[in-house]
């Protein structure tokens, strides 16, 4: 049994509802960064909790969230409501997020590992909440292949923007004389707090969700079992898991590796970081032009390579010299969005080719599984944290480490996601989800949705 038949599939949406629908990118990234770069050193450098504390905290957290994350995208398939039932869920998700974030980024010094541990767990079950339904929503907002590209080309661009945003607020509190970089630290959490309602009501009032047939779904468990049998959802679940390992890593050891290794201090590092996303930013609309011209798939594939072979010069850049590394840095990040905005795209093409096989709306599921992935991979990568501290890496300013601690990261850094990157290119050969299949699909749910 299934709902009425739903208004045909739009066309071309505007360049003002994207917007609007990417807006919540703003708030989410800007959350995102500081869970990976600035938070664990915030919480052992100024809370003063150890840093293998810290790392085992955020590791335990988020292989709980990743258990959670498939149960909402279960409950988002099984939500029906006029409203629409992504809309419903973000709008849900976001007081829980606003309550966590409060706590998280306004801890006193002295906050042990329970309370870093509490409030982070209640934080990533509001972001889950949030981050997931919007991406489903953008599938349904955007049903074509192409167009799909387009609409998570503006979300990654919404995403680059928030990190930047969270980038450069603790410098400007630094550089203004404002604060201390703890200070800045805050004015993050401020900027979250304030932006999270706002951009909500920005994205529901202007974008639109459009009503699919959902069909019933059935067990949990049997329909997780029967998407990972197919080999479509395996080979982006693969690519997705690489690919958030290795920026994942990134993030956690960068400013480590270019104070300790490199000879930089926090300010130039922060720098590069920002030159880093601004080079993302400025290359995803290519990204997605890529996509339209040889499919998401192969520029994926031609990303990832790309990524791989200008990540790994970064070792070779000379220290000390703000320059050369700056400049080194921009190149590096110009494939940084093509992950996140074509495998989302390509998860949407894949939920529409299982509700023409068998009837059921898996939207939000398959998108958690995405989530799923992202997120093991910023949980391993968080673990080269504990790695460090195994081996001695002291993480104070001006620290003298030994020659193991050093060689260590610099591996971790620089070694590891290189290789993941191109792992991730070689588990997307012989995609079967291109554009010429997906057109059929698309063509197949036209005719089935508006069958009597």
């Amino acid at each position: 049994m299934t709902d009425a038949p739903p208004a045909p599939a739009p066309g071309r949406r505007s360049n003002r509802v994207l917007a609007a629908f990417s807006a919540p990118g703003l708030p989410y990234s800007a959350i995102g960064l500081p869970l990976a770069v600035s938070l664990p050193a915030f919480y052992s450098q100024y809370v003063g909790l150890d840093l293998a504390a810290v790392g085992t905290a955020f590791l335990l957290v988020r292989c709980l969230d990743i258990c959670f994350d498939p149960v909402v995208g279960w409950g988002m398939d099984r939500t029906k409501s006029k409203w629409g039932p992504y809309r419903t869920w973000m709008a849900a998700g976001t007081p829980i997020l606003m309550l966590a974030v409060g706590f998280i980024f306004y801890v006193q010094p002295g906050a042990g590992f329970g309370y870093l541990f509490v409030w982070l767990l209640v934080l990533y079950v509001g972001f889950s909440i949030t981050t997931l339904a919007q991406l489903a929503w953008g599938a349904v907002l955007a049903p074509q292949y192409d167009e799909r590209s387009r609409l998570y080309g503006w979300w990654q661009s919404a995403n680059i923007v928030g990190v930047l945003i969270a980038l450069f607020i603790p410098t400007i509190v630094l550089q203004a004389g404002w604060g201390t970089y703890e200070d800045g630290v805050r004015a993050m959490g401020l900027f979250i707090l304030i932006s999270l309602p706002v951009t909500l009501l920005v994205a529901v009032l202007i974008a639109p969700e459009p009503q699919v047939a959902r069909g019933e779904t059935h067990g949990a468990l049997k329909a997780w079992i029967a998407l990972f049998a197919r080999p479509v959802v395996r080979k982006v679940l693969w690519c997705d898991l690489f690919l958030g390992i290795a920026p994942g890593i990134t993030g956690a050891l960068l400013f480590f590796y270019f104070e300790s290794i490199k000879g930089f201090d926090r300010g130039q590092s922060q720098i590069f970081m920002v030159l880093y996303f601004v080079a993302g930013l400025m290359a995803a609309p290519f990204w997605s032009w890529l996509a339209v011209r040889v499919g998401k798939d192969r520029a994926l594939q031609i990303a990832s390579i790309a990524f791989a072979a200008l990540y790994a010069l970064i070792g070779f850049l000379p220290a000390g010299n703000f320059t050369v590394t700056a400049i080194g840095l921009f190149i590096a990040g110009l494939p940084y969005a093509a992950g996140l905005l074509l495998s989302r795209a390509m998860m949407a093409d894949v939920a529409d080719e299982v509700r023409l096989e068998t009837g059921e709306d898996r939207m939000g599921l398959l998108f958690s599984f995405l989530s799923l992935t992202t997120k093991l991979g910023y949980a391993i990568s968080v673990g080269v944290l504990i790695l460090l501290a195994w081996v001695g890496f002291d993480q104070a300013p001006g620290a003298a480490n030994s020659p193991t601690a050093l060689t260590t990261l610099t591996l971790l850094f620089l070694a590891l996601p290189t290789g993941l990157l191109v792992l991730s290119a070689v588990v997307l050969r012989a995609y079967p989800l291109t554009a010429a299949r997906h057109a059929q699909v698309r063509a197949g749910l036209a005719e089935k949705d508006t069958a009597p």
